[in-house]
């Protein structure tokens, strides 16, 4: 018996030997078939960029990530869509960012961008709907606009009415049509970089344009001069750009009732004791409209993932799980407070088939998972580790 006892302390002796190892990963579990796989960096926190719009969301989603998992509470940092993109096509690794925000679908140039550095598997998620909407302070007036008057309003150049082009001279609501407010064209809005910009440009000032016989011929026989005229604003003072933050927006329209701002729906709703929401063509911007696609200003919002960072980054595909999780992003989710639009069943289902598909990709990396943290997943080298010191203390 005492010498079975000491076989058993040198075999275990043995096996802390090899759990002092720094990387687990080169550990020899005696797994037939188990393939060299990447050291993850361990305690290093998921790293999100992007949307202003989506990153509430993520931010919340995030907060209870980090509060009931083991995991580190991931960052997420609000550059912009187009911003988001740039920084998470830099390259591949744990110090770049894992997943890109984003207020509109990934654009061709910028997966060109990405795959350049190598950044070669993308994974599109949709989160749910939002709707974009022209508000102004409780204090200022009611508006009911079309978008054919929101291109009219905001357009760099206009119709002349004599077959070309001028300089916007609309200063006054009135100017663009008598059914609308008296007070100046003051726009605060999102940059460039924005998606909320983008699809406020594509989904408003480009549909209004098409109202328009002289710029519909045009779309029929140059698409590319007719977005441009359609997408160009106003560089007059008329549009305010006002950074990747509409909370920020929210705050001065409250302080300027005569400005207007365009924002995300969920800060309506965050904020609706503050300011309202305008009518777009006689219907209002609410969650029921969005949902019944009766409201004309209404996009999907999206993260991408980088699967490359999938076995190099810990919980991240626990992370994208969490995300889109009927408690999070279904009908009765906690997400819904925060003012996010659901999907449809069917489609959330869908984006939580791509979530497994993600932990499968992980999984052909680690067979069994390395991490023992948030999932009750299990490492065998760390089960080798556990019951080596078990044995170990049980000679003290």
């Amino acid at each position: 018996m005492f010498f079975r006892r000491i076989s058993l302390l040198a075999a275990g002796l043995l096996a802390l030997a090899a759990c002092s190892q720094s990387d687990l990963s080169q550990l020899d579990t005696g797994e037939a078939g188990t393939k060299p796989v990447p050291a993850i960096a361990r305690n290093q926190k998921i790293k999100i960029v992007g949307s202003s719009t989506v990153a509430p969301f993520s931010r919340t989603v995030a907060e209870r990530f980090g509060a009931v998992t083991k995991f580190p509470t991931p960052i997420v940092e609000t550059t912009g869509t187009g911003g988001g993109f740039k920084a998470f096509c830099e390259g591949v690794g744990p110090v770049s960012p894992s997943i890109a925000n984003a207020s509109r679908p990934m654009k061709d140039s910028e997966r060109e961008l990405c795959a350049k550095a190598g950044v070669k598997e993308i994974t599109e998620v949709a989160l749910g709907y939002d709707g974009i909407v022209v508000a102004n302070s409780k204090a200022g007036p009611d508006f009911d606009v079309t978008k054919e008057q929101l291109y009219l309003a905001l357009a760099k150049e206009i119709p002349d009415g004599k077959g070309g082009f001028m300089p916007n001279p609309h200063m006054n609501w009135r100017d663009v049509s008598p059914d609308l407010p008296d007070g100046p064209i003051v726009v605060l809005g999102p940059p460039p970089t924005s998606g909320t910009r983008d699809a406020f440009v594509e989904l408003g000032m480009e549909k209004g344009a098409e109202a328009i016989p002289q710029l519909k011929e045009l779309k029929a026989t140059d698409e590319d001069a007719f977005k441009e005229r359609a997408h160009t604003v106003r560089t007059d003072g008329v549009w305010v750009d006002f950074g990747e933050n509409d909370s920020a927006i929210v705050q001065s329209l409250v302080k300027s009732p005569e400005a207007i701002g365009v924002l995300g729906f969920s800060f309506l709703e965050q904020n609706g004791d503050r300011v309202k929401g305008a009518r777009l063509a006689g219907v209002e911007a609410t969650f029921d409209n969005i949902v019944a696609g009766d409201y004309g200003l209404a996009r999907i919002m999206f993260f991408y993932v980088k699967d490359q960072n999938l076995p190099l980054v810990e919980g991240l595909s626990e992370f994208v799980a969490a995300s889109v999780d009927d408690g999070a992003a279904g009908d009765d989710g906690y997400l819904i407070e925060k003012g996010l639009i659901p999907l449809h069943q069917e489609d959330l289902r869908k984006q939580q088939v791509l979530a497994e598909q993600l932990e499968l990709k992980v999984r052909a990396y680690y067979p069994v998972r390395p991490v023992a943290a948030a999932a009750g997943y299990g490492s065998s080298a760390r089960s080798v580790c556990a019951r080596a010191r078990a044995g170990a203390a049980g000679f003290r």
